[in-house]
């Protein structure tokens, strides 16, 4: 079904601003060097694929193609981290220790300093490499400045000419050290506050070889505060090219690789027959339906879309291919997965245990606090493999009624009955079975909250929180809050695919 989207129209949804805001994105992105694309890696990565549809044709491809397709799902995620991430950083490359390619560079670099250091100690010194590292460090100078730094850049140009430099070399009156310190002076104007300490460490280093290494080790470390300080800067800004940007990498990508929209479209069809047919209708909230002619309802594509959303916080990562146009951000939707999950059986927790305590317990505002964080701890290392969530709801069923019984002593009321406490714990303990009905009813309050927060179109106030979630109201919002941006900035890119996918198949439905 893929390849017989109209990529024409696709294409032409995504030509909405200029060639010159575009190329400067992707001139950006692709200029990244190795830590970018390293920082981004385990974001976009996938488990591996299993019963792949077989809607498209098999196509040969060659190894060039594959490299370039490769080059164009590394810029696009790049270009997607940058933007949808908001504490995303450039960090400097740190190779493992005793690797290969750290044992390769070290034994460069040292023969590098080496032949550096026989040459400055001939009588007379030789200057060549002393100078092509005063020009490299000029053309790092020059390039922390902004426009305006006309003064700066007049001064560096100046102290650094390195015609001068080598005259001065050829009738023995260069002072190496001189230019070090206007170095350092320099690098101590440019470096952020952080780096302040490591330049002024350089003023206490006397031996020229030494200190031109450490000068340029701190000269990276700018480089990548400078950087970041690029990428925060520019960041509000980067929106709209973003969704141009990767919108235009996807489609490269798909007419290189036209069933680059299988899953996809097996994703939406499946969304559209849930709906149809109300199939998980007590686990996941439906999605509403536009009038049709006839007595037939029929779908909206906006609710389909809504729904598929809806349906990867209920993915199964291990056995399930994700699709394609939210692989970049599958581990950002699986750790919301995590979240509402834990969110479930806090819930539940919280709500059997208001119910069977003696009223208006629940409404004292510290109690009830208190006793969330405490279940909170318990469940904090719920999604690891060591985690048994049978024991641990032993453990807070004893640690709850101790906490209600202690609440009811000091509020002098009738105190909580051994009956009662094997009730609760009972219930609590009941929690970890997923066909428990009050944690299949939270799981449904949730995602009913979610959907209608999508169908709003994220407009503040939020939704009223279903019955029975009060007590986790702030979580939950913040949770809804992240799965919204990341919705919403999805939509914006694969909005076009969506729709051509969706007219063919709420056309057959």
């Amino acid at each position: 079904m893929s390849e017989n989207l109209d990529k024409s129209n696709v294409n032409e949804a995504g030509k909405s601003k200029s060639n010159d805001s575009e190329e400067g994105l992707e001139d950006a992105v692709e200029g990244a060097d190795e830590a970018l694309q390293k920082a981004i890696k385990s974001d976009s990565s996938s488990p591996q694929r299993v019963q792949r549809p077989h809607s498209s044709p098999p196509r040969f491809v060659t190894v060039e193609e594959l490299l370039e397709t490769a080059r164009g799902v590394t810029n696009m995620a790049l270009a997607h981290e940058i933007v949808v991430n908001g504490d995303f950083q450039i960090k400097p490359v740190e190779l493992p220790e005793n690797s290969l390619k750290k044992r390769v560079k070290e034994i460069v670099h040292k023969a590098f300093w080496d032949c550096l250091s026989v040459q400055l100690s001939d009588d007379p010194p030789a200057y060549d490499h002393a100078i092509k590292l005063v020009g490299e460090i000029k053309e790092t100078l020059l390039s922390f400045l902004l426009p305006g730094h006309t003064r700066l850049r007049n001064q560096i140009t100046e102290v650094l000419d390195l015609d001068l430099i080598k005259q001065e070399a050829e009738n023995g009156a260069l002072d190496i050290s001189k230019l070090a310190e206007f170095i350092i002076g320099m690098m101590g104007t440019l470096c952020a506050p952080a780096r302040d300490e490591e330049v002024k460490k350089l003023k206490d280093i006397k031996e020229i070889v030494p200190l031109f290494r450490e000068i340029f080790s701190v000269l990276d470390l700018m480089k990548v505060d400078m950087a970041n300080f690029a990428i925060s800067s520019i960041r509000p800004h980067l929106m709209q090219q973003s969704v141009e940007y990767e919108r235009k990498k996807f489609q490269e990508i798909l007419e290189r690789q036209p069933n680059s929209l299988d899953f996809v479209t097996q994703w939406l069809e499946e969304a559209s027959e849930d709906l149809m047919t109300q199939k998980y209708k007590h686990a996941l909230p439906v999605g509403g339906m536009a009038a049709g002619s006839g007595d037939m309802p029929r779908l909206s594509p906006v609710a389909v879309q809504n729904y598929a959303y809806l349906k990867l916080l209920k993915w199964d990562h291990l056995q399930r291919p994700f699709p394609e146009t939210v692989l970049m951000d599958q581990s950002r939707f699986h750790e919301l997965q995590l979240q509402l999950e834990q969110l479930t059986i806090l819930g539940a927790v919280l709500l059997v245990t208001f119910s069977m305590a003696a009223p208006g317990i629940s409404s004292q505002a510290d109690f009830a606090e208190k006793l969330k964080m405490i279940v909170k701890i318990l469940l904090t290392d719920m999604h690891l493999p060591s985690f048994h969530l049978k024991d641990v709801l032993t453990t807070i069923g004893e640690k709850v009624c101790l906490e209600v019984s202690s609440c009811l002593s000091l509020c002098g009321s009738s105190p909580f009955t051994t009956d009662k406490e094997t009730v609760l714990k009972g219930q609590i303990q009941a929690v970890a079975s997923p066909d428990d009905p009050i944690r299949r009813i939270m799981e449904s309050r949730i995602l009913t909250f979610l959907e209608t927060y999508l169908a709003s179109g994220h407009q503040k106030p939020l939704p009223t929180v279903p019955g029975g979630l009060s007590p986790v109201q702030r979580e939950l919002e913040e949770v809804a809050i992240k799965f919204a941006r990341l919705v919403n900035y999805n939509k914006m890119v694969f909005c076009p695919y969506y729709d051509a996918i969706l007219s063919k198949i709420l056309v057959q439905s």
